[in-house]
Formats: structure tokens, C-alpha cells, sequence
């Protein structure tokens, strides 16, 4: 663990300090809780899916760029077939 400064308003300042105080943990704590809940608040915005290493030669594994493209693929070819009859080709009703 590396030590860090962080510039906070007063009133910033006077909040980490009672919630420190209230929850009985210290104000790094309070801070690092803070951090861990805001970052897994948030979704993934860097689309981590689409850096996974396909091999080329793969067959039916097309490589996307963009979240769009995956989205294109998908309503176009992704579903084929997904909610057909097992023992024919037409969709259930």
C-alpha cells in the first residue's frame, strides 16, 4: 500500500472526519471503501470483452471493435436459431 495526498474542501474534510469517527475506522479507510464502492457502481466503459484475444483462425469467432459492431453481429447472426424447436427450425410460439 502507497501513501497518497488528496486535496478536499473543508467541508469535505469535516465529512471524512465524521464518518471516520461514526463508522470507527480511519479516515484511509473510509476513503478506500468509498473508492472500491464508486469504481463497482460503474461499468465497464472500456468494453473488456472486446480485448480478448480470439485466434483468427477460429471459425465463427468474428472480431468486434466496438460494442456496436458486437451488437450488429448479434441481432443479425448471434440469435440465430435461439428460441427454435430443438427437433426442427421454426421458433416456438
Amino acid at each position: 500500500m502507497k501513501k497518497t495526498s488528496v486535496y478536499l474542501s473543508d467541508e469535505d474534510r469535516a465529512r471524512l472526519a465524521r464518518l471516520a469517527e461514526r463508522e470507527g475506522k480511519s479516515q484511509a479507510l473510509v476513503l478506500r471503501e468509498a473508492l472500491a464502492m464508486y469504481d463497482a457502481s460503474r461499468p465497464d466503459r472500456n468494453f473488456e470483452i472486446f480485448s480478448i484475444e480470439v485466434d483468427p483462425e477460429a471459425p465463427g469467432l468474428p472480431r468486434f471493435e466496438t460494442a456496436q459492431e458486437f451488437q450488429d453481429w448479434l441481432d443479425t447472426e448471434g440469435l440465430k436459431g435461439f428460441g427454435a424447436d430443438s427437433l426442427g427450425d421454426e421458433p416456438l410460439s
